[in-house]
């Protein structure tokens, strides 16, 4: 790839994930926690993506049909669901022991999602656009955010939705996320994530308006220690998501 396709790219974090691709579907592994978010975020990306398009979302597979592109996918977390609610799942990630992962993870589970060891940035050169695009857990690990952002606008079609998940550049996110998570829990390894890179949802929405998306929706993932559970909340002091929408 040349240097402007991969202007995002952290080669550090891409080579930190690539070597967790063999326990990146161990569900008591190192991705646990990524395993234990991942349905509030489903369901607030469900729910999006449906009141974007006017569709039902308690239906079985409301999203069929719907051109999706799940930037950073990694093993396949998050395509997978996708992928069963109907959308035609496109994932994309730099590392490539994990898109080999995703792609024998999806035959196992009978899936057709589309995999490629690839940057967001090689899309954009190609002219490829999306119905809708999610980068999640993905905008905390990249270079430059707005860059990064503005790429994902670039893949979403007239009309679409680019959805977003991160954390929250707070003292309560270094509490939680750092010193609690990686270093007293350790439920992540040890430098998953740096403090300088999280973006506030203020950044990320003026980094949206700048690259032609008008967010519509902030929501934020708050972890529910009583049950055990990730819910959505009004909170976005840690967890947080954002949806942001190209005009038609």
């Amino acid at each position: 790839m040349s240097d402007k396709a991969t202007a995002s790219l952290d080669a550090e974090e891409v080579a930190r994930f690539d070597a967790l691709a063999s326990r990146w579907w161990d569900l008591d592994g190192p991705m646990k926690p990524l395993h234990r978010f991942n349905p509030a975020r489903v369901a607030i990306f469900r729910d999006a993506i449906s009141a974007r398009f006017s569709l039902d979302a308690r239906s079985m597979r409301p999203l069929e049909g719907l051109r999706v592109l799940d930037v950073g996918c990694g093993a396949g977390v998050l395509s997978e669901p996708l992928a069963r609610l109907g959308a035609e799942v496109t994932g994309i990630d730099p590392a490539p022991e994990l898109v080999a992962v995703a792609e024998r993870h999806a035959r196992d589970q009978a899936l057709s999602i589309f995999y490629r060891a690839a940057a967001a940035e090689t899309l954009v050169a190609e002219g490829a656009s999306f119905d809708v695009v999610v980068a999640s857990e993905v905008v905390e690990h990249v270079v430059d955010a707005p860059d990064f952002v503005a790429t994902i606008g670039r893949l979403v079609r007239p009309g679409g939705l680019a959805l977003f998940s991160t954390i929250n550049r707070t003292l309560a996110a270094h509490a939680l996320v750092i010193i609690s998570a990686e270093y007293v829990l350790r439920w992540l390894p040890r430098g998953t994530h740096s403090y300088d890179k999280f973006v506030t949802p203020a950044e990320l929405n003026d980094a949206c308006v700048r690259a032609g998306l008008e967010p519509t929706d902030l929501r934020g993932i708050k972890f529910d220690p009583l049950r055990n559970v990730w819910r959505t909340s009004d909170d976005t002091a840690v967890n947080y998501t954002l949806a942001a929408a190209r005009a038609g």
